[in-house]
This record gives C-alpha cells, sequence and structure tokens, in this order.
C-alpha cells in the first residue's frame, strides 16, 4: 500500500461513528498474516499461519494452552519476530517497521500493566506521555475515558485497592488512550468473576460499534469466542479452521450424540460396524455426529441394551467443533 493510501485510510477509520450503525467491516485487511512461522529452538510454536482481519471487525484467536495463539499474540504486539512468515497491520509491514504499527495499535496483555501505587488518573496519565500526550489535550482525553468506562468517580483512587472488573477497566481506558483503530488483547478476562467478564465484553463491544475499533482477541473461553464476528481455531500451532462461529458449527454432521459407557472403544466399533457410521471415542465417552438425533438414540439404546449408562444429546457447540476438525478434546493433548 502506499503512503499517501495509508493516511486516507487512518483518516477515514478515525471519523466518527453513529452509535446506531452496525460494524464497518471493511473488505480491505486491518491484518494480513501469511505464511506466519515461530519456533523456539526445536518446539515450533506456530506451523504457516495465514489469516486476515478486516477493519471493524471483533476477530477471535481460540485454542487451549499450547494451542499457539499466545504466540501469534507476541508476534503481533512486536515482542516476539517470527521465523518465517509476513504481517501487515493496516498495509504497515509489522517486521520491518515495528515503530509505526505501535501507534496506531492498543493493547491490554494478559498479566496486568497497571502501577498498583499509583492512582487511576496517574496511571492513564502516564500512559498519555508514552504516546506524546501532554496538557489540556492529554487533560480532556483521560476525562473522555474516565467517563467512557465508568471510573470518574474512583479518579483518585489507589489502583491496589480497586476490584478486578475495576482493574480491567482501566486497562482498557489505558489502551484506548491513544485513540488507537486497533485493539489487541489477550485472555483480557482473566481471574474475572462472570459478572465483571460480562461488563468487560460489553465495553469491547460497544468500542467495536460506536468508534469503529478493530478488535482481535485471543480467548479459551466458549462463550468469549461465540461474540466474536470470526474465529481462527489453532492447534499446536496450525490454524485448523477459520470462519464465523455460526458457520464454524455448520461443519459439525447433525447433532452431537456422547455416549457414557464403561468400554467406550468396544462400543464404538460395535456401532460403527452395525450402522456403518463413524464413531469417535474421545474423553473415554462415544461421539456420534448425526442429523436428528433423537430418532436415532432410540436405535442406539435397543440395539446395544445395558452398555449405554448415559446418553446426551445437543446441538454443535464451538467445542464440538474443536473436536471435529482435531479428533481430540479442548483440553486434552492429541498425543
Amino acid at each position: 500500500m502506499q503512503p499517501g493510501r495509508t493516511r486516507t485510510q487512518l483518516q477515514r477509520l478515525r471519523e466518527p461513528a453513529r452509535s446506531s450503525c452496525p460494524p464497518a467491516v471493511s473488505t480491505e485487511p486491518a491484518i494480513e498474516v501469511t505464511n506466519l512461522e515461530l519456533s523456539y529452538g526445536s518446539v515450533q510454536a506456530l506451523r504457516k499461519v495465514t489469516f486476515s482481519v478486516s477493519s471493524g471487525e471483533i476477530f477471535g484467536l481460540l485454542g487451549p494452552n499450547g494451542s499457539g495463539k499466545t504466540s501469534l499474540f507476541r508476534v503481533l504486539t512486536t515482542l516476539s519476530s517470527p521465523t518465517a512468515g509476513s504481517i501487515s497491520v493496516f498495509g504497515e509491514n509489522l517486521l520491518q517497521a515495528p515503530g509505526g504499527v505501535r501507534r496506531f495499535a492498543g493493547v491490554v496483555f494478559q498479566s496486568q500493566s497497571l502501577d498498583r501505587k499509583l492512582t487511576v488518573t496517574e496511571n492513564l496519565r502516564h500512559q498519555g506521555h508514552l504516546y506524546g500526550l501532554r496538557g489540556p489535550a492529554l487533560r480532556r482525553r483521560i476525562a473522555d475515558v474516565l467517563d467512557q468506562f465508568g471510573l470518574s468517580e474512583r479518579a483518585s483512587d489507589i489502583v491496589e485497592f480497586l476490584s478486578g472488573g475495576m482493574k480491567r477497566r482501566l486497562e482498557l481506558a489505558k489502551s484506548i488512550l491513544h485513540r488507537p483503530l486497533l485493539l489487541l488483547l489477550d485472555e483480557p478476562s482473566t481471574g474475572l468473576d462472570p459478572g465483571a467478564r460480562r461488563e468487560f465484553w460489553q465495553y469491547l463491544e460497544a468500542l467495536n460499534r460506536d468508534d469503529r475499533t478493530t478488535v482481535l482477541v485471543t480467548t479459551h473461553l466458549m462463550d468469549e469466542a461465540e461474540k466474536c464476528h470470526r474465529l481462527a481455531v489453532l492447534n499446536e500451532g496450525v490454524l485448523v479452521a477459520l470462519d464465523t462461529p455460526e458457520a464454524l458449527k455448520s461443519r459439525v454432521g447433525g447433532d452431537v450424540i456422547v455416549l457414557r459407557t464403561p468400554h467406550a472403544q468396544q462400543l464404538s466399533l460395535s456401532i460403527g460396524s452395525w450402522f456403518g457410521l463413524p464413531v469417535a471415542v474421545v474423553d473415554n465417552t462415544v461421539r456420534i455426529e448425526r442429523p436428528k438425533g433423537h430418532e436415532f438414540i432410540t436405535d442406539l439404546v435397543e440395539s446395544f441394551p445395558g452398555q449405554i449408562d448415559a446418553v446426551t444429546l445437543s446441538k454443535p457447540s464451538l467445542e464440538d467443533v474443536f473436536i471435529h476438525m482435531t479428533g481430540h478434546a479442548f483440553w486434552e493433548s492429541s498425543h
């Protein structure tokens, strides 16, 4: 992309949006990752990962611990250099000009980056100084984000006395103080109770909707992944699926039937042979994907009396997608 075009794009994306409008998702990518690889010695953390994030999108990186999502996040935030591949952020080459990318990205790390001995306002003031903000402009911006995140009445409070939810709100306020076009968050709701998690995501969705901020978030939580416009599902450094949550779930072949039995492997072989369909054993349970699963359950129980202890039937979830794509449970090693 030509430099002039980049400036035009950034100016356009900074224009205020009407809160009644849906997120402005552009066909021009905010992030473009191509054949990204990252190795730590003999360990290959990322393997030819390729995806793009559209402007105005909430994009999720979903995977269990060890899937590579935090390694990818470290590359995107310029903390790690990839072994191979390329990344562009709003047309800027991240590997050649990391400083330029940092100027229009905000970051919320999994571990807190607040100074616990300073007040809420002092934390924001120091963050503003890092981005060259000073004087009345900085004071106005601090007042704006304090109001935006419901922190105005806590402006003079020492950070160490804030609740976990309040601290996370302050982290988010810090990350957008310089009005970034892109917000990068690594497991941002770690340690929050369910109520604080819901509140935090409401703030994220408001930033995306009202300010057209592009959001990329890593998570291992299925309910958070459901809130994303699109998901990249990672497993052992490989991108195994990429689509909207609904489209991903549609890849699962019908309803999901899970059978609990003392002899999962033996029963799975018998069911597969009897009905001529694919059957999997996952976490010592028998798992079947089948349209009209409620009708098939009757046939199963009648065909194998006394061999099934319990049956569950459900519509496909994102965890089922992960099992469908990898052959193992979300928190289970495939080795």
